[in-house]
């Protein structure tokens, strides 16, 4: 018979779970758990009611409030060319920017260089997200306070619009729908877009007007222009000022050496002229090919209006200092003077001291042969002229970046 009362000699030792390594609890430790675990509940609540309770508890994210004085304006496409050197000048003149970008054909790198520049709380923030996605883009416009929208995301390339159309109208003209849907929904009063020569197609009259008639004869142009139509029938029944801005070939970058142009590896076939030049000069490739040498010009290559990147960020920003409420604004953005193709590969050549092999190939299908703008409008309502108009001067300065990022944004020497 076992002796329940006998007393112990020695310690007994604490017994440990073979499962995890847990110890099984005395009993006769339990009630000073159970006020340990009501201790740590009660600091809890304290701690809880006296956040609460603290003036920056509850304040909202400078982007989700609007302030007095200062114009939020949403950037989309921010990372890229344009965008990017939009952006560094709105944060210049002091506006709070927010980037939206899908990186697709922008640079992350370019976003970096702005959020060093403006690290300051409220200024800049960048969001990566799809302008496709309408789910995602009411939340963003749900959880921001936007007083503005410059809309620049796009594929912009003619020779690859021709290849993959559905792209085009599916990334212009059905994004655009997504991001006018979503500022009407909440109340956003501004839009600046990012429209194109590529709208007005092959005029028989130059210089191209605001009221030239509206032929596109590519697929990137027709996308445009169906997104202008888009935002054009929404005015009429709306408060909305709006402000479309239709610009020639971009050139140049910021000239300060802080942001550049850096088309992805993969799509430098279908670029600007002026990067397949810089390409050349630099051996990334053998040399330019020229398309069309038969077009009805001075010296048989195509004629285009070359604008400088810094005199469109120029009139981006007039354009959102002029815009009104109910009015609607169109507005060729150029120089007003045309450059053929060898002009500019001439130009090219002094700007990077390269004797670049030049090969002629035949015309690349959706291209024209003559474009440049009247730009009288402009400079009568919105006091904008271009400054930039030396075209080795602006190449020479884009020239300086590329050189010294030879990897892009990824990488500079």
């Amino acid at each position: 018979m076992l002796n329940f009362g006998r007393a112990r000699t020695q310690q007994r030792p604490a017994r440990s779970s073979p499962f995890g390594g847990l110890d099984y609890p005395d009993p006769k430790r339990k009630g000073n758990f159970v006020g340990k675990i009501l201790l740590a509940a009660a600091l809890t609540a304290l701690c809880i009611i006296m956040l609460k309770h603290s003036p920056t508890f509850n304040t909202p994210s400078p982007f989700a409030r609007h302030e007095e004085g200062v114009i939020h304006v949403l950037v989309t496409g921010g990372a890229g060319y344009i965008g990017s050197h939009t952006s560094l000048r709105l944060l210049k003149d002091s506006y709070r920017v927010t980037i939206v970008d899908n990186l697709s054909r922008g640079n992350i790198g370019a976003v970096k260089v702005l959020q060093e520049l403006y690290p300051e709380p409220g200024r800049l923030q960048f969001i990566y997200a799809d302008l496709g996605d309408a789910a995602v883009v009411n939340k963003i416009f749900s959880e921001n306070s936007f007083d503005a929208v410059m809309h620049f995301a796009a594929v912009a390339y003619v020779g690859e619009s021709t290849l993959d159309p559905l792209k085009y109208y599916h990334n212009i003209t059905s994004n655009t729908l997504v991001v006018l849907e979503a500022m009407a929904k909440h109340g956003v009063g501004t839009l600046i877009y990012s429209s194109t020569c590529a709208t007005y197609g092959e005029p028989e009259k130059m210089p191209i007007t605001e009221v030239t008639p509206q032929v596109p004869i590519n697929p990137y142009g027709k996308a445009k222009k169906m997104a202008e139509d888009i935002i054009l029938d929404f005015s009429k029944n709306s408060d909305m000022a709006v402000m479309i801005l239709r610009y020639f070939n971009v050139i140049g970058s910021d000239p300060e050496g802080r942001l550049g142009e850096a088309p992805k590896p993969e799509l430098r076939e279908h670029g600007r002229i002026s990067g397949a030049c810089f390409d050349a000069a630099r051996g990334i490739i053998p040399g330019l090919k020229v398309k069309g040498t038969d077009y009805n010009t001075a010296d048989g290559t195509c004629v285009r209006d070359y604008i400088d990147v810094n005199d469109l960020v120029d009139a981006h920003v007039k354009a959102l200092e002029k815009a009104k409420p109910k009015k609607v604004g169109i507005y060729n953005v150029g120089t007003g003077h045309g450059r053929s193709v060898k002009e500019f590969v001439e130009a090219c050549k002094k700007a990077t001291g390269s004797n670049i092999k030049v090969k002629y190939e035949p015309r690349r299908p959706g291209d024209y042969a003559e474009v440049y703008s009247d730009p009288t409008k402009i400079k009568r309502e919105l006091n904008w002229t271009a400054k930039y108009t030396d075209l080795q001067e602006s190449l020479e300065i884009a020239w300086r970046w590329q050189k010294a990022h030879r990897g892009g944004y990824a990488a500079s020497s």
